[in-house]
């Protein structure tokens, strides 16, 4: 292994605020006291990686560990975060070494099978074998054309605001319980709900604070909640139009979701509503003219497998299967090979093999398909899986799949909210 061309190390108590306000500065951001201080909170510093020119900080990465919902149950995953190399020492190989020892130090030391991120930009992680797992669905909806259609079940529930010491309780008891469900939802501790949270003015631009609506059934159970904000927005005539920035929407069932949406859509003085969802948000099927609601899918959470038969093996598939799978893996070595994955039911196995290969794919292939939203069939179709024995593509491709397409909730930082 060649030497890194700056030593790496973690990053001592006294050194995070420097080192985070750094990692800050290459994303174009300022950090408060207060963020720093919620930062620090969700940071363990031996799992950091540090590179410091003559005792200043000029480069880092971070690794949390959060639990994800994948198809079949929940894996711990690695959450990558807070990477950044200062411009002054860009091109020099610094990332390509931090990423080299996190994804080393996790297969050797036996740590979480699967690293995760959100990358800022999409062009550069492919190369360290991460390859792109759920799309985000943003969406822009003309709230004056949101008429639900007739007969939709609303419940007989009620939707009510609540101040935020009262509502994030509410908020958490339904998000452990959709989470479980929701391929690409990872856990929040009481760290992670504080960022998730996190109300700064200075990040609002011209937005309000949060707001808190509840949904709860005519029992007192707690059944969904929606996170938003008023802003406005240029209406494209000179003025300005309301807008209702909803942050995060959770329901425990169909009622419940068809309230929160039926709530959100009669607020007053907005024109639109804007909301990042799911590929297959339900919301478009539930209005008379689904046009109502625009969307521009877009990569989100990226997944890259660390060691491979753990990976593959703590997830369940869709059909029986047994197939041989020939990974390539230039920047993990270890996982080169061929790789013999069985599945019935909610078993699986995989391990080491010397039988033929049914399937030849690269690492970040297999983190595209990892959560059951890219189709092996669909990457087959880009040539970037090639198919050895005849039928073992289509099967594997099914196998692959979930009921519903993954998606990731959180905010831009993975591993903080």
């Amino acid at each position: 292994m060649t030497t890194p061309p700056f030593p790496l190390r973690s990053v001592a108590e006294q050194e995070f605020v420097p080192w985070a306000r750094m990692i800050a500065d290459t994303y174009g951001m300022d950090r408060s006291e207060e963020e720093l201080a919620d930062q620090r909170a969700a940071t363990d510093l031996g799992r950091t990686l540090a590179v410091f020119d003559e005792g200043v900080p000029v480069a880092g990465a971070s690794v949390y560990s959060r639990v994800l919902t994948v198809p079949g149950g929940v894996l711990p995953v690695a959450g990558v975060a807070s990477v950044g190399v200062a411009p002054t020492h860009r091109r020099r190989g610094i990332l390509t070494s931090m990423m080299r020892a996190q994804l080393t130090d996790l297969y050797e030391h036996r740590r979480e099978p699967i690293a995760v991120l959100r990358p800022s930009e999409a062009g550069i992680y492919g190369r360290y074998g991460y390859g792109p797992a759920t799309l985000g669905n943003p969406m822009r909806c003309d709230r004056r054309a949101m008429h639900f259609r007739p007969h939709t079940d609303f419940g007989d529930g009620t939707v009510r605001l609540h101040h935020a010491d009262q509502g994030r309780p509410l908020l958490e008891e339904v998000y452990d319980r959709v989470r479980t469900q929701t391929v690409g939802w990872p856990d929040r501790q009481a760290v992670h709900w504080a960022v998730r949270l996190a109300d700064h003015p200075h990040r609002r631009g011209a937005a309000t604070s949060l707001r808190f609506a509840v949904h709860q059934e005519s029992d007192g159970r707690t059944t969904g909640y929606a996170l938003y904000r008023h802003s406005s927005a240029p209406d494209g005539l000179g003025g300005s139009a309301g807008m209702v920035q909803v942050v995060e929407l959770a329901a425990l069932s169909r009622q419940a979701y068809a309230a929160l949406w039926r709530f959100l859509a009669g607020i007053d003085l907005a024109t639109w509503i804007d909301y990042e969802g799911a590929v297959d948000e339900p919301l478009p099927h539930l209005l008379t003219d689904p046009r109502a609601v625009r969307a521009a899918p877009v990569d989100r959470l990226w997944v890259r497998p660390v060691d491979v038969d753990r990976a593959l093996s703590g997830r369940s598939y869709a059909c029986p299967l047994d197939l041989v799978l020939d990974v390539r893996d230039d920047f993990c070595p270890w996982n080169a090979g061929r790789h013999r994955l069985q599945a019935e039911g909610r078993t699986a196995v995989c391990e080491p093999t010397t039988a033929p290969a049914d399937l030849r794919l690269t690492a970040a292939e297999l983190g595209a398909v990892f959560l059951g939203g890219t189709t092996l069939t669909a990457l087959s179709a880009s040539g970037l899986v090639e198919e050895l024995r005849p039928g073992a593509l289509s099967l594997a491709s099914t196998a692959f799949r979930g009921e519903r397409e993954p998606w990731y909730p959180g905010g831009w930082a993975f591993p903080l909210c």
